[in-house]
């Protein structure tokens, strides 16, 4: 059996409302004419349409119609006669989302380049955002994710950009879990040294979380430190504390969107809960995660009650939150900055570094280096327009001072 012949219509030029329809409708009476595939594409007010017709005969009067319709509309039209429908699509079905600050052609072709010299193919490309970076994603088939991750990792270093590959899928859609740490990744600061300059040892704590950060001390050890010198200082100071938080910049449009998306979203950290969990309540977070600080006759006693949460109980309570959200851990989103956040990073399903220390952007599956917390929504797929689509609509709400509100401070 022979395979069936085809015409592959590709049209360029300056879109219009009503272009589509006039295109097929020129078509609509051929004999034995049949829509295989149709893809579009437009770019400040430019069009390029891909029509592939199984089309029997098309010398007698389909290219004439097309021609002639492309001549009324101002397009370019060009006809490419073959047999039988696309190539199925290759295996290896993967998203590659590539963010920068700006994003630069050199880094565009390097990721290409790579891609390709793994042996895939980029499919379809579009913009997920300019704004506060550019992010595009392609769609790409014929990979392997582990190595093409490898590959595009260290290129993404090479280029100061950060890129992201994900499998392609339902399972990209679902319903997520994301867990965040706090100190330098939900906010701009670190509450423990908020308390030192308090205290009067700024200093002092300052180079103790540096080196459990870094990696280079036991973050229990150096949690009890720091806390210890903090003893005598009055418990009001962590209402003024937790008053005078900075949040990242896109901090509160993440949370928001991701509410709307009905993914749970959790916050672990090494920090405090009296000052974490107001924190956590305001901006609507599911569940909390933190340390916290002994108090008695009104005042800090330089202890910590219970368990101190450290790197292991991070990634403990990334369990236990997936499984009280009933998400797998394949769909969890762990999110952090130091190597406490370790663990947590490499058990879920995609972890991120946020402008991290080497140690962890060695382990992530991938980089932020960008330094709005907002762009991990790119990294999701989910396009900036319409986040701000949804905000826009959320503005003729009655609960639009909420949204109001969200938006000037940390977006």
């Amino acid at each position: 059996m022979s395979a069936s012949r085809t015409l592959l219509v590709t049209l360029t030029g300056r879109d219009r409302p009503g272009l589509l329809s006039t295109v097929f409708a020129a078509v609509a009476n051929e004999p034995g004419v049949e829509v295989l595939d149709v893809e579009q594409v437009v770019v400040r007010g430019r069009i390029v349409l891909g029509i592939l017709l199984a089309a029997p005969t098309p010398e007698n009067g389909l290219a004439g119609a097309l021609r002639r319709t492309a001549a009324a509309l101002g397009l370019d039209v060009d006809l490419t006669p073959g047999t039988g429908d696309n190539d199925p699509r290759r295996g290896g079905r993967l998203h590659v989302t590539l963010l920068g600050a700006p994003l630069r052609p050199a880094a565009v072709a390097a990721v290409a380049g790579r891609t390709a010299a793994c042996g895939a193919n980029i499919d379809r490309i579009l913009r997920l955002a300019r704004y506060p970076c550019t992010a595009i994603e392609f769609e790409v088939s014929g990979a392997d994710e582990h190595a093409l991750r490898a590959t595009l990792a260290a290129e993404a270093v090479e280029q100061q950009v950060d890129v992201a590959v994900h499998p392609s899928g339902l399972v990209r859609r679902g319903k997520r879990l994301v867990v965040m740490d706090v100190d330098s990744t939900l906010i701009q600061d670190e509450v423990v040294e908020l308390l030192a300059e308090r205290a009067g040892c700024q200093d002092d704590v300052a180079k103790l979380t540096a080196a459990a950060m870094g990696g280079e001390l036991d973050f229990a050890d150096s949690l009890r430190a720091r806390v210890r010198l903090l003893a005598g200082l009055p418990a009001s100071v962590l209402d003024e504390v937790r008053d005078g938080l900075r949040l990242t910049p896109g901090a509160r449009t993440l949370v928001r969107t991701l509410r709307r998306l009905d993914h749970r979203i959790a916050v672990v950290s090494g920090g405090f809960t009296q000052v974490i969990e107001p924190l956590a309540a305001g901006l609507g977070i599911d569940y909390v995660a933190a340390n916290t600080l002994e108090v008695a006759d009104g005042r800090l006693t330089g202890a910590v009650t219970g368990p101190i949460l450290d790197r292991a109980g991070k990634a403990e309570m990334l369990e236990v939150f997936a499984a009280r959200a009933g998400v797998p851990l394949r769909q969890t989103v762990a999110i952090g900055d130091g190597a406490n956040d370790l663990d947590m990073i490499q058990r879920a399903g995609l972890g991120v570094a946020f402008n991290a220390k080497p140690v962890l952007r060695a382990a992530a599956d991938t980089s932020l280096s960008v330094p709005y917390l907002d762009s991990l929504l790119f990294l999701l797929g989910i396009p900036r327009d319409e986040v701000e689509a949804a905000d826009a609509e959320d503005m003729t709400s009655p609960a639009s001072a909420v949204v109001n509100g969200d938006a000037a401070i940390g977006r």
